[in-house]
């Protein structure tokens, strides 16, 4: 008897730890941006939402953001599933005219485990209702190209993300959202994004920020906002 309610309590115990150790974690990095949220003084033009690509943009070149009243709400290695829990904060609070979503390369990667397509999908349609019912345009966004991930060798990333890109064509299309083909701009023969722009076939370099992607998305953000006049 004693040594069962020794073994309980050795087990509740256990059980335990995992939850006392998650108590203060910020999992979703909701303290990132939480004092530059609250310092905005002027309008938002548009919110760039995403994981290391748009957070390295935003540190390459934030001229770019500062000068067309962007900004950027990137955060390194996040998944879909905590851009989702974080949209409201780091995108609906700050009342942008626009939010352009690219998202889906660390789920890709597995970063917080296996997540099917449909699954992602899901979370960046979840992101795309929240910002038209709060009045948002938005601007869904390819994930770019890349044919390996050096934090995941085991992975064989090109044809996913081909795949899970015209997902979120179609989602885009059929909805009458405006979609940001960056990867029919970037990719190479390989499936990932060229030596010149890249250092890993992954993460573009300031060049391919300035050279491509900036125009791109810079026209599509007045292209949107000139069809809601």
């Amino acid at each position: 008897m004693i040594l069962n309610r020794y073994l309980a309590t050795v087990v509740l115990a256990l059980l335990a730890m995992p939850l006392t150790a998650q108590t203060n974690a910020d999992w979703a990095k909701f303290g990132r941006y939480e004092q530059a949220n609250r310092d905005i003084q002027t309008a938002v033009r548009a919110v760039f939402m995403g994981d290391s690509i748009t957070d390295h943009w935003a540190q390459y070149d934030p001229g770019f953001f500062s000068a067309n009243d962007f900004l950027g709400r990137g955060i390194s290695g996040q998944t879909t599933s905590e851009m989702l829990v974080r949209f409201r904060q780091d995108v609906i609070d700050l009342h942008p005219a626009v939010v352009l979503i690219m998202a889906g390369t660390n789920d890709i990667a597995q970063n917080n485990g296996f997540i099917k397509p449909e699954n992602t999908l899901g979370n960046i349609i979840s992101m795309c209702e929240l910002a038209r019912a709060n009045g948002i345009e938005v601007i869904l966004c390819s994930i770019p190209p890349v044919s390996r991930f050096a934090w995941r060798p085991e992975i064989d990333p090109a044809q996913k993300v081909v795949e899970l890109n015209e997902m979120i064509r179609k989602y885009a299309v059929d909805n009458g959202i405006c979609y940001l083909d960056y990867y029919r701009h970037l990719a190479d023969d390989g499936g990932g994004i060229p030596e010149k722009w890249s250092h890993d076939t992954c993460h573009p370099n300031a060049e391919c920020y300035r050279t491509v992607m900036e125009p791109l998305a810079l026209n599509a953000v007045n292209a949107v906002l000139n069809d809601k006049k």
